[in-house]
């Protein structure tokens, strides 16, 4: 089963975002409460923030309510100033690109696009011996684990996209002494990064058949020409599945289709 937190470590590998240690050490003044940390994008799993006292060498650990962090600017607050000639000390991880937060937001992006309209069945024998079929929603929680590095793929193409954004406001620099700095050439680079993994998401989607490129069947309708009305159809069925026949209704219509059977409530009673 996939998880959050090892889908956020594989969309970090596809980027080169790797966690790169780090270690802050403040002395106290006595007036001072915010410190700026050698470090920004700071990781909150690991995170140690601990204070010593020079007299006595006692260790405190401080815990997240003796503090408040600002882990994209890499800043932390204490609720109280740093006693004098105390030491803070912080411990932990960060990284060059994104924070937790961010990937995690590229990674939610892309599971709705993945997983858009993306269903899966199970068959079983209900408690009177009838055979039948249960679909449900393919999300996270459930994501097959093939699935898993194309959905890495299609989060790392949307971080991709906002670091380009930033980088296309950069402009080469020219001086009158000759020299050329090419700041361009980021922008350009990023997107060639972006086209080779749309391209790898594009072909893994094709030879799983999943995904945004995933082949979908539609049925044709048929208007009967007595009523001018659309001819009903029905969810094709195993011959052994006892379930309530299901209604296919036009693609206007599917958000108001209803799994049990009776007519669409998008009649809203009016035949």
């Amino acid at each position: 089963m996939a998880t959050e937190a090892a889908l956020i470590s594989r969309i970090r590998l596809e980027l080169g975002d790797s966690p790169q240690p780090f270690r802050g050490q403040f002395r106290g003044t006595g007036t001072q409460k915010t410190f700026d940390l050698p470090a920004v994008n700071v990781s909150g799993t690991g995170l140690k923030v601990f204070t010593v006292n020079p007299t006595t060498l006692v260790i405190t650990d401080l815990v997240d309510a003796d503090y408040t962090m600002d882990l994209a600017n890499g800043l932390i607050t204490l609720d109280t100033v740093l006693t004098t000639d105390y030491l803070l000390v912080v411990e932990g991880n960060s990284f060059g690109l994104f924070t937790d937060a961010e990937i995690a937001a590229f990674l939610h992006d892309a599971l709705l696009q993945h997983t858009n309209n993306a269903f899966d069945t199970i068959r079983y024998r209900d408690e009177n011996g009838f055979i039948k079929y249960q679909h449900y929603k393919i999300t996270l929680t459930n994501l097959p684990e093939v699935e898993e590095i194309v959905v890495a793929l299609l989060a790392a193409t949307e971080a991709l996209w906002a670091l380009s954004t930033d980088a296309s406001t950069d402009i080469d620099v020219h001086t009158s002494e000759g020299t050329f700095v090419p700041r361009s050439q980021r922008y350009g680079q990023i997107v060639s990064q972006i086209n080779l993994l749309t391209e790898k998401y594009r072909t893994l989607c094709a030879q799983l058949n999943v995904g945004l490129y995933r082949i979908e069947m539609s049925t044709l309708r048929r208007v009967s020409k007595t009523t001018g009305r659309l001819v009903p159809l029905y969810v094709a069925r195993e011959f052994d599945d006892a379930t309530m026949p299901t209604r296919v209704l036009p693609e206007i219509d599917t958000r108001e289709s209803d799994p049990d059977g009776p007519p669409s409530p998008a009649d809203r009673g009016l035949f």
